[in-house]
């Protein structure tokens, strides 16, 4: 893990350090998707250096019971006051709490601060009014952390929080990219370390689950289709957590993973009126499990398609729900016969993804061919061919009259000069600008391809190797 933190999550490390450091208070929001490292992060930061903390999980509990829990966290940070007990009220613990902070350095950790919220409804404002009136006088830093992203972005960060403009730093915690995700599978191949990344969508907590099997295959069969597999249900869990009426939720992801792209078919599969299921698609979107993609240097949106983006649901629906009655029934080898046959299908849209991390990677360190501002794919009519075009990845830039097009391939055999003159030919479209090539290939390439790359300074040929160069 260490390896972890000083990879997928060093920004957000320093970051906290450098607030930590300042000689006043501060108050830091935390929050992201469930599994996605939130915790792990926090604690990570509070342990290097050994700092002085009051850590406390909330629950879905009464008040009371929350209040005694938080009283034990603190008597764990000053052992010698135990004999108080527990808090008569969160005024007295906060009073206690900033008697402390007048004299050390001290760290507030909340962690699931909206189970909190729901269960004393007053403690914002509580809060509030300490962090205005004493809390400014200290260099305590206070953290609130919580998976439920729409309450900690209305009700914590937003204009109608008591806590509005109070905070000092805001993190939202992502899934790690391919690069990072691989760090969790040393021993693989470079194919698997791309597969575990995929079907856990980067999610540690997931990667973690993958990684302690023998091999990447036995800890995605393990995980997904065994009955006590961590993934098993999974998603069904997170929606009923997160979100009201899951069932139509899981319809909604259901239809779209199954090819459904557009709205009035969507809400038609899930028998719902447009205007509700744009409302929960929405939802959907800010906590990135779906997305609307809209062609690179379209002029409007109305061409839009929803797509699953989180690629560990896109993989549950696309392969568990078929095999429930298999598992239920605790079949053999479900993965290798119902699985890993299709295995290649899957990987090609992620693959692709992946490749567009990497150029991201590259923009990040200086190394792309010019700084671009927007990267995604490209569809629409072709009026040199007269058919319809599609190219898996385009980069532009507003200020640049460069552009990028690349063509990704997760295929079994070497790519080759075929791939390179259907992509120039694609460049057709976009024949006014300074055009830079980029062929992905899971197989890498053919001596021809090659060649034709040491003539062609515009063309970049990316192996899976490559992808870990940078």
């Amino acid at each position: 893990m260490e390896r972890f933190f000083d990879g997928g999550r060093i920004h957000e490390l320093k970051s906290l350090e450098e607030l930590y450091k300042r000689d006043e208070f501060t108050f830091a929001v935390v929050y992201g998707r469930r599994r996605v490292g939130k915790t792990s992060l926090i604690n990570e930061f509070i342990t290097r250096g050994d700092k002085k903390a009051i850590r406390f999980t909330a629950t879905e509990d009464t008040n009371l019971v929350n209040l005694e829990n938080f009283s034990q966290s603190v008597f764990s940070a000053y052992p010698e006051m135990s004999f108080l007990g527990t808090f008569r009220s969160w005024e007295t613990a906060f009073d206690f709490i900033v008697g402390q902070a007048k004299s050390e350095k001290l760290i507030i950790f909340i962690d699931e601060y909206p189970y909190l919220a729901k269960a004393y409804p007053p403690i914002s404002s509580q809060l509030q009014r300490y962090i205005d009136l004493v809390l400014l006088k200290t260099e305590m830093m206070l953290i609130l952390c919580g998976s439920s992203m729409s309450f900690m972005e209305y009700q914590v960060l937003g204009y109608q929080s008591p806590l509005y403009g109070r905070r000092t730093a805001q993190y939202r915690i992502k899934p790690l990219d391919y690069y990072d995700g691989a760090e969790f599978f040393c021993d693989a191949s470079l194919e698997d370390k791309l597969l575990g990344y995929a079907v856990t969508n980067g999610i540690p907590k997931y990667l973690n689950v993958i990684s302690e099997a023998k091999t990447v295959k036995a800890g995605i069969a393990r995980a997904f289709f065994t009955k006590d597999g961590f993934l098993y249900e999974e998603p069904h869990n997170l929606l009923k957590q997160e979100l009201r009426e899951p069932a139509v939720y899981n319809a909604i992801i259901a239809a779209i993973a199954n090819g459904a792209t557009k709205l009035s078919v969507i809400a038609g599969k899930v028998g719902e009126k447009d205007s509700k299921v744009a409302t929960y698609i929405k939802n959907l979107i800010d906590l990135g499990i779906l997305s609307r993609e809209v062609s690179t240097l379209a002029r409007n949106d109305r061409n839009g398609i929803y797509t699953v983006k989180d690629s560990m649901y896109r993989f549950w629906y696309r392969f568990v729900p078929k095999a429930v009655t298999l598992i239920e029934c605790e079949f053999g080898d479900i993965y290798t016969t119902k699985v890993e046959p299709f295995i290649p299908d899957f990987m090609g849209p992620a693959f692709e993804d992946i490749c567009k991390q990497y150029l991201l990677r590259l923009g990040r360190v200086n190394k792309a061919p010019f700084p671009f501002d927007r990267i995604g794919k490209w569809w629409g009519g072709n009026p040199v061919t007269k058919k319809e075009t599609e190219i898996d990845i385009v980069a532009t830039s507003t200020t640049e009259n460069d552009i990028i097009i690349g063509e990704c391939k997760w295929q079994n055999r070497e790519t080759g000069v075929d791939i390179y003159k259907e992509l120039r030919g694609k460049a057709a479209l976009f024949a006014d600008r300074d055009i830079h090539y980029y062929i992905f290939s899971r197989s890498g390439f053919t001596a021809g391809l090659k060649k034709e790359a040491e003539k062609e300074d515009r063309l970049t040929l990316v192996s899976l190797e490559d992808l870990f160069r940078i």
